[in-house]
């Protein structure tokens, strides 16, 4: 087997899992391209106060490398870019990845069945494969509300926190109260002299099982690791029943449901707040959240929450749209990522000179998230349609990683492949159908992109992508000989 020229973008666990999948397969010639100055992608750029993960770590992790020294049963974001390191020197791919490289675009040549990869500085690097791994939560986004620009205080998204920015005593207006904000809320509330959360939609947020591991559960971890493996396909079997209950009528989401209103009453005895932080749309239609300490953070003697929009910001606070001014000296916005700008802001341009921008023109879309009809030889990780609203996407990403690296065998030797149109057509049109009737089909979130398509979102289990991914459909493809 001749090993092709294979350039990666992107070194989070996506990019590096994939990196680490084709070298176990015997490919040398790998390049991987990050923009940082360091791997890690989302664990890297997010070091906000009690930044941690929502799913446990033993399920977490790539499945090929368990860590029996995880601190907690949730582990926190420098523990996790710690093994992200580790298993990156481990697996020999460290060295493979180019830091502070910007791709700003890629071009196919059908002559020669080849990507021209360009850069920020000018470089060009051609790869016989190309591989795009930029996630889906890796680009902030700041609402554009009028007068931001003359906020006189620090302003910044939590992705890009300022640790040089001391909060203490500070008045803070927080925008937005998803994933992030219910972490750092709790961070810095203690400490801030008033915190005023801008709430445009209350989440659903139930008790995160969370714990310290003890030296014991170390012992038993490294002395047993199939103790660690039971913990992680338990952990599998219950976010799997989570994730059939967005998609179908698994029992699961009334359980979540009675959990929630059960924990909303215990942490929140004030009515008036309560009702402020009661959903108004289905579980499951938004992000589930895991967290011990947002209500006692929210309910705390500090801390504001305003339902109200906010619609100007001026040098020193934030209007809300009934007209309630609120002082402000620093703001932070909790504002999540553009997930459905999928590879934006790079311009790669397939078969016939057609950019990614006219294929996506109605939505982005790509057969398993993986591969666009018109673009030959290029593999998407974390793409369209393979996000999920339970489990662990690391998972998903083993599978992309695993169908990508059959894709690579079948042009080893030169030549290229590319999924039929036809093919993919229909898989979309199975996946759009499945989703409207899920749990996402009726309600707004950021899932859906500005056209109103869910473009995020996996309507199944991680079973069956895993299932339908593990062989490679000679016939859902097209391939061209050298």
């Amino acid at each position: 087997m001749t090993s092709p020229r294979i350039v990666i973008i992107g070194a989070g666990f996506g990019g590096l899992g994939t990196a680490m999948e084709l070298k176990r397969h015997g490919f040398t010639d790998i390049t991987v391209l990050e923009r940082a100055q360091d791997i890690g992608g989302v664990w890297r750029d997010n070091t906000y106060p009690n930044a941690a993960c929502d799913v446990p770590s033993s399920l977490y992790s790539w499945s090929f490398a368990p860590n029996p020294t995880w601190p907690r049963r949730y582990s926190g974001q420098a523990d996790i870019l710690t093994y992200i390191n580790a298993v990156a020197a481990d697996e020999g791919v460290r060295d493979l990845v180019r830091t502070g490289v910007e791709v700003t675009g890629a071009s196919y040549d059908e002559s020669s069945a080849t990507w021209t990869v360009s850069t920020a500085t000018g470089e060009q690097l051609v790869a016989d494969f190309l591989v795009a791994a930029v996630g889906q939560l890796s680009r902030p986004v700041i609402p554009a509300i009028p007068g931001a620009d003359t906020f006189a205080g620090p302003a910044f998204h939590s992705a890009q926190w300022r640790h040089d920015v001391d909060l203490t005593g500070k008045r803070i207006a927080v925008l937005g109260t998803g994933a992030s904000a219910i972490q750092f809320v709790p961070g810095i509330q203690p400490t801030a002299g008033q915190v005023t959360v801008f709430q445009r939609s209350a989440p659903y947020v139930v008790p995160k099982a969370d714990r310290a591991y003890t030296r014991s559960h170390h012992r038993a971890f490294e002395r047993f690791p199939r103790s660690q493996a039971f913990g992680r396909k338990l952990t599998w079997v219950l976010s799997e029943q989570l994730n059939k209950s967005l998609t179908g009528t698994n029992p699961m989401k009334s359980v979540l449901e009675k959990a929630w209103r059960l924990h909303l009453r215990r942490q929140i005895p004030d009515p008036v707040l309560r009702a402020k932080l009661k959903p108004d749309y289905p579980i499951g239609c938004k992000r589930l959240l895991f967290s011990n300490d947002w209500y006692p953070a929210l309910a705390a003697p500090n801390v504001d929450v305003v339902t109200d929009e906010a619609v100007e910001i001026t040098p020193d606070g934030v209007r809300a749209a009934d007209g309630t001014f609120h002082a402000a000296d620093v703001i932070i916005y909790g504002t999540g990522f553009a997930a459905t700008e999928f590879l934006a802001p790079m311009e790669l341009t397939g078969v016939g000179g057609r950019s990614l921008n006219e294929a996506w023109a109605d939505g982005a879309r790509a057969y398993f998230g993986v591969c666009v009809p018109g673009f030959p030889n290029l593999g998407i990780v974390y793409g369209p349609n393979t996000n999920l609203g339970g489990s662990s996407i690391i998972n998903m990403m083993e599978s992309q990683s695993q169908l990508i690296r059959q894709l690579v065998q079948r042009v080893a030797g030169g030549g290229s492949i590319a999924v039929r149109e036809q093919v993919e057509e229909e898989f979309d049109l199975e996946i759009q159908r499945r989703i409207s009737e899920s749990v996402w089909g009726g309600c707004d979130s950021w899932y859906r992109d500005a056209a109103g398509r869910v473009t995020t979102n996996w309507p199944g289990t991680v079973v069956e992508y895993k299932d339908r991914t593990a062989t490679l459909d000679p016939a859902a493809f097209v391939v061209t000989p050298a």
